[in-house]
């Protein structure tokens, strides 16, 4: 089986084409989207019909996110250890059945919160290993200067499903019949894995990376390599304040909308489409923009961006203001990854690709189960609007701690380069 290019770049003067593999990738990727997108309004509208307490609409957040604090260390190294192709397809059939599950249970009327709390981290822990080997994998399907319009590609496909297509459709399927966005949702993991399977491999050589060093040994490896890199330690715990503080507005957001702002179930799924919308655009013209005006200074835009856009949510008199701000937020969200997926994927070495994923995404991602346990005490003590407000000034303060340290790894860079 003919083998991918490993992210070297292209001689110069050829058009960079993306390929067969990568195109799989792309089709994978849109499909499980819209019905993850659908998931997106179906399960907190599943939750609220449960339960109007914050802190267990949260609880539900939480339990999704949860396995990337627990899970992505082992699944980093898992990734550079293991057929990476044979991780992705087989993370998403889990994912088909699990979902699979929960339309029949919401079919009968028998979806507790404990039963979402459960399935939700089942969901997480396959995403966690789902998303480790997939930004492990995607520089040995593309060139390396050919990464940021893959991964905008991708993001870009990833919105239409996720924050476009899915949410609406979600939200008129759960109004028919609860059932039905799980069981679309069930569907879109078995089509992608399908998909998946079909990539080339790397071969046995290449199945056996790192086996040496044993599991805990890869996962050290990993772990010291980002916390000797100041540049990629530093956007690493941004990130992690930026999630904390989005997933504390976010977990709650459907009360918010639905009895604060009264909005109806189908308008919950538009507030989501119009996040969409800012998504695409930043997917679309993001590589141009960080290409003008730099990779550091697009992710200080980014940072002070959500901290300005979540105040701003706390203070939305109205459903359109709200979904005007969520647009806002899904542009910078976009830049933010594109920026930062390229990065990575650009400086680690292939061979410890996972495994730093893995620590960044930790990092990243670790406190997103803590914002939404967070966001749902400061909604019942505070008010459906306190969280989105705490959170903008966690991310300003995030970013006023770690501007010096941007800045002073930047200067380090522009001296290596000269």
């Amino acid at each position: 089986m003919a083998q991918a290019t490993s992210g070297v770049p292209a001689p110069a003067g050829r058009r960079v084409v993306l390929g067969a593999a990568y195109r799989r990738v792309w089709w994978a990727n849109t499909v499980s989207s819209v019905g993850d997108g659908a998931v997106t309004t179906a399960l907190p509208l599943l939750a609220v019909t449960i339960t109007k307490d914050p802190r267990l609409i949260a609880l539900v957040s939480a339990a999704f996110f949860l396995p990337w604090l627990l899970l992505s260390l082992p699944a980093g190294a898992v990734a550079d250890r293991h057929d990476r192709v044979a991780l992705m397809w087989r993370a998403q059939a889990v994912q088909c059945v699990v979902v699979a599950l929960i339309a029949v249970l919401a079919a009968v009327g028998a979806a507790g919160i404990a039963v979402l709390v459960a399935a939700g981290f089942c969901l997480g822990a396959a995403e966690v290993v789902f998303s480790n080997a997939a930004q492990a994998e995607l520089p040995r399907l593309v060139p390396a200067e050919a990464l940021p319009k893959a991964n905008g590609n991708l993001q870009v496909s990833l919105t239409l499903g996720e924050t476009f297509l899915g949410p609406p459709l979600g939200s008129v399927l759960f109004a028919a019949l609860r059932a039905l966005p799980f069981g679309l949702d069930a569907g879109s993991f078995a089509a992608s894995a399908a998909l998946l399977s079909g990539l080339p491999r790397r071969g046995s050589a290449g199945s056996q990376r790192g086996s040496a060093a044993g599991l805990r040994g890869s996962v050290m490896e990993g772990l010291r390599w980002l916390l000797r890199h100041r540049l990629l330690r530093i956007v690493a715990a941004l990130l992690g304040a930026a999630n904390f503080g989005g997933q504390m507005g976010q977990a709650t957001l459907v009360l918010l909308a639905t009895q604060t702002l009264h909005v109806g179930t189908r308008g919950y799924g538009l507030l989501w489409t119009a996040a969409a919308i800012g998504s695409i655009l930043g997917g679309l013209a993001n590589p141009a923009i960080t290409r003008r005006v730099g990779e550091l200074p697009s992710l200080i835009v980014s940072m002070a961006a959500f901290a300005a856009v979540y105040v701003a949510i706390a203070l939305a008199p109205g459903a359109v203001v709200l979904g005007l701000l969520m647009a806002c937020n899904g542009f910078f969200v976009t830049m933010w990854n594109v920026v930062t997926v390229s990065l990575r994927q650009r400086i680690v070495p292939d061979e410890l690709l996972g495994r730093v994923n893995s620590v960044y995404r930790m990092i990243g991602w670790g406190l997103i189960p803590v914002g939404s346990l967070a966001g749902g005490f400061a909604a019942r003590l505070g008010g459906l609007r306190a969280p989105y407000l705490l959170g903008g000034v966690v991310c300003g303060l995030a970013l006023l701690a770690a501007l010096p340290g941007l800045l002073r790894a930047r200067r380090l860079a522009d001296q290596a380069v000269a």
